[in-house]
């Protein structure tokens, strides 16, 4: 098997470490993987491509690359012109220092790369960390990662729904914000939301007068609906959620009818 991995916190990033293992094993000794990676961290940049100036490729090593531009962009870098000829089966995106639950998956680099791999009819599952009070402080953060990561790959490949549509399907995982040995279990679930909470800003002036924003997040320990992702995370499970590309409100076409 021939993997991509990338990621949003950069080529440098501890988590792609963990991602670099998981593809290792599953990809086998006479497989390969390959890197193609952001040379700085582009957290919070969703499915931005570089549409309006060039991004300078770097190879690093042997199957190993770092792209300045954002997930998505690697992945496009990968698709059209690294491995141009010997297209990836599979790619993976993370593990993402950090969850991408609830409504982080809409600003999700990590989720983004492979959104953009699915636009590119290429299977794609995006992987992440939650931090909490009882990982923050381990060795390894990546602990739950790292011990399930591969069979949750593997589970995925194996029964998971894999479509060739227009939209295809891809995945999004969230790891819980426990040790690997406290882990409950996986569970298929939805799309969370945090309520009263999202995105702020909080100003500042420099010395010399100018004004600068600095974008804040909040509590990630916020309960959603039962059930959704950021729930079972919490709980202890892993989260498998599918996703499309496809922003269509579908619930609301035929009560729009009227206005036709």
């Amino acid at each position: 098997m021939r993997i991509l991995i990338t990621n949003d916190d950069g080529i440098n990033a501890p988590g792609l470490e963990v991602m670099q293992e998981i593809a290792q094993e599953l990809a086998g000794s006479g497989g390969e993987v390959w890197t193609v990676a952001p040379a700085f961290e582009q957290s919070g940049v969703g499915h931005c491509i570089s549409y309006t100036q060039p991004m300078m490729v770097s190879q690093m090593d042997d199957r190993r690359y770092a792209v300045q531009g954002s997930p998505a962009d690697c992945v496009l870098a990968a698709l059209h012109d690294i491995m141009r000829g010997q297209l990836p089966d599979l790619i993976l995106s993370g593990v993402n220092r950090g969850n991408n639950s609830a409504e982080n998956a809409v600003y999700s680099g990590t989720v983004g790369a492979a959104m953009e791999a699915a636009l590119n009819g290429m299977p794609a599952i995006a992987l992440s960390q939650y931090y909490g009070s009882e990982n923050r402080d381990l060795d390894d953060q990546f602990d739950a990662a790292r011990q399930h990561g591969l069979s949750t790959v593997q589970r995925l490949l194996d029964k998971g729904i894999w479509t060739r549509d227009d939209y295809g399907i891809f995945y999004n995982v969230n790891f819980p914000p426990v040790p690997a040995a406290a882990v409950m279990g996986l569970r298929v679930a939805p799309q969370g939301f945090r309520r009263d909470m999202g995105f702020g800003v909080v100003p500042h002036d420099s010395p010399s007068g100018r004004r600068f924003l600095w974008v804040t997040g909040a509590q990630q320990s916020q309960p959603t609906a039962e059930g959704s992702d950021a729930d079972m995370n919490l709980k202890g499970y892993i989260s498998v959620t599918p996703m499309r590309a496809d922003l269509t409100a579908h619930d609301m076409l035929e009560p729009l009818k009227a206005i036709e």
